[in-house]
């Protein structure tokens, strides 16, 4: 990797003004770890659709997406025809350990269009892989009942979609049809898949496996595949050696390669030199189960998390609370609404679910919080923001892509934030 790292970085520092900042004090022939982490907020500051001062140079050819975010900045990316075609190939080579198989009808659920990656990703990839199957481009805007005709008449074996869409079909199946045994495998990727979700899938497609079909994203380009019949659908294998995926602390950034110590992912794609991506933050924690090999374990968003006055709860544990109280009911999802109201901050859980006894749960709710956040409840108490609110009412997801939007912040955009410490 050496000679190709430090290609790369000349590369960089000689033709991106971003990368000639950063790198003014690297070594001519640097290891990963002389590199600087980069810093997010910098790097899409200088990825400006115009007066870019990332890019290494004029994009003559390839293919320029943009990321749906769940924030009021989206992201654009774009990579040269080569580029591309080596994502997909690689991307492809993960297929057969996802569990596809030879003959294999694959019905394409992920949204199309408006500078989107994912359905044209998924397509491309089914073409170069080993792997011949049948496409069936459905994507995921389609009106579920053209979606159940499609997968009935074509006789689908395979989905593929975000676990957003998957559901929302999934409660189509099974409140009008009742289940499509002949779905062997449902591929996700784009979000988590919570047991939850797990039941109602399982429902709807009773003979059906859930597997990753691998994981990447906008801005860090494809990152791993999953491991074949590996039961836990977190752990992936790293794209080696065009893309160098490390765990980091996230204190001091030292790197990790014990198994089992969580840290931040980063990513180096040795592939991509019109938008270097070099030790990038991916946004999510992981940990190491084999180092060697490449194999890890996602853990969830890194520093993912709702602020609200001085206390950040986070995501995954306030997913935690709302599952424990709707347990017993059919529930579909949830997301994390901020609000400013009467000068306080305001924290809004908004719960999916087809519970009649709504002011029971949101009272288990309100407990449950209390419980994972004591600081919250003091916050209350002393009139810093306002109670929890629990809101029933339909999930909001982004209108170009569909993803579930999993925080949104309704805060004034000028608010000031200053360094907050814990």
């Amino acid at each position: 990797m050496s000679d190709r790292l430090a290609d790369l970085v000349r590369f960089a520092r000689d033709n991106s003004p971003f990368y000639r900042d950063l790198y003014r004090d690297v070594p001519e022939h640097p290891r990963l770890v002389d590199l600087p982490i980069v810093e997010q907020a910098g790097f899409w500051a200088a990825n400006t659709v115009r007066g870019n001062q990332v890019l290494t140079g004029p994009q003559t050819g390839g293919i320029i997406f943009k990321t749906g975010g769940t924030t009021s900045a989206p992201r654009v990316s774009v990579y040269t025809r080569e580029e591309w075609r080596d994502l997909a190939a690689t991307f492809a080579s993960g297929l057969a350990d996802a569990g596809l198989r030879p003959g294999d009808r694959v019905a394409n659920l992920y949204h199309a269009g408006e500078l989107y990656s994912g359905f044209i990703l998924v397509l491309n990839a089914l073409q170069e892989a080993l792997v011949d199957t049948v496409q069936l481009p459905i994507a995921g805007t389609a009106p579920p009942e053209f979606t159940v005709q499609t997968l009935r008449d074509f006789s689908a074996t395979v989905l593929a979609g975000f676990p957003t869409s998957l559901c929302r079909l999934a409660r189509y199946v099974v409140d009008q049809v009742g289940a499509l045994p002949d779905v062997r495998l449902v591929l996700f990727s784009g979000e988590a898949f919570y047991d939850d979700q797990r039941g109602l899938v399982a429902t709807a497609f009773p003979n059906a496996d859930l597997r990753s079909i691998g994981y990447g994203s906008v801005d860090g380009g494809i990152l791993a595949g999953p491991v074949a019949d590996h039961p836990d659908v977190r752990v992936l294998r790293a794209f080696r050696p065009g893309r160098v995926l490390e765990v980091v602390d996230v204190d001091t950034g030292e790197p990790i390669e014990e198994p089992g110590r969580p840290g931040r992912l980063l990513v180096t794609d040795l592939t991509r030199r019109l938008l270097p991506i070099l030790r990038y933050p991916v946004g999510d924690l992981a940990e190491w189960v084999d180092f060697d090999g490449g194999v890890f374990r996602l853990l969830g968003r890194a520093g993912e998390g709702a602020r609200v006055g001085h206390v950040t709860l986070h995501h995954d544990q306030l997913r935690t609370v709302v599952d424990a109280a709707t347990r017993e009911h059919r529930f579909t999802g949830f997301q994390v609404v901020l609000r400013r109201r009467a000068a306080k901050d305001e924290l809004v859980l908004r719960v999916a679910c087809d519970a009649t006894d709504r002011a029971g749960i949101t009272q288990v709710i309100e407990s449950g919080v209390d419980e994972i956040s004591p600081r919250f409840a003091d916050q209350v108490r002393q009139g810093v923001c306002l109670p929890l609110a629990v809101e029933w009412s339909a999930l909001v997801t982004n209108p170009r892509t569909g993803k579930l939007l999993r925080v949104i912040d309704e805060r004034p955009v000028q608010a000031t934030r200053g360094s907050i410490v814990d």
